[in-house]
């Protein structure tokens, strides 16, 4: 699961253009800040989409370990089923019975911690892809403030943009 690229090149030209030609020295910082705030971006898009394929691969193991989990008790019901109708039962089939229901125990605490690591893997990802999307947010308004000559856009970028690196060391924490 990729997180979708935002075309920000012809963006980053638009603004170092107007730093360069544009009397305002403030521009300059703002063709820096975005380069900055475009680096985060990449950082958190990587790490977004690296926690979601982990969470999906996780969630596939668990689907695997349930789908052992039931095919164990279908061999324990099909087992009980033969003593059952036999009306009796050798020491070989209680014992394969107990095995059984020991493997069962066992699966599913493995499946129910797959389940909880692809759990935290996505949630990691919503965090990163939060992060994402306010860098996003934070390079556009950017843009606005260098083609516009506003610097209180370039303030509320850099808030935005500060708001993005709380997702992303958020992000960090969790892992």
């Amino acid at each position: 699961m990729e997180e979708a690229e935002v075309p920000l090149e012809q963006l980053h030209e638009e603004i170092h253009h107007h730093a360069e030609h544009g009397g305002e020295k403030w521009i300059s910082w703002v063709a820096l800040s975005t380069a900055i705030l475009a680096v985060l971006a990449a950082i958190a898009g990587l790490l977004s989409g690296s926690h979601a394929n982990e969470a999906m691969m996780k969630q596939i193991e668990s689907a695997d370990q349930w789908a052992f989990y039931q095919a164990k008790g279908i061999k324990a019901a099909v087992l009980d089923a033969k003593m059952s109708l036999s009306g009796s039962s050798s020491e070989g089939d209680q014992e394969r019975a107990e095995k059984y229901s020991e493997e069962q125990s066992e699966i599913q605490k493995e499946a129910r911690e797959k389940q909880t690591e692809a759990k935290t893997n996505f949630h990691q990802h919503e965090v990163f892809a939060r992060g994402v999307t306010l860098f996003q947010i934070a390079i556009a308004i950017a843009a606005i403030s260098a083609l516009t000559k506003r610097r209180r856009y370039w303030m509320v970028s850099m808030v935005i943009g500060g708001v993005g690196c709380i997702f992303l060391a958020l992000g960090f924490v969790q892992h």
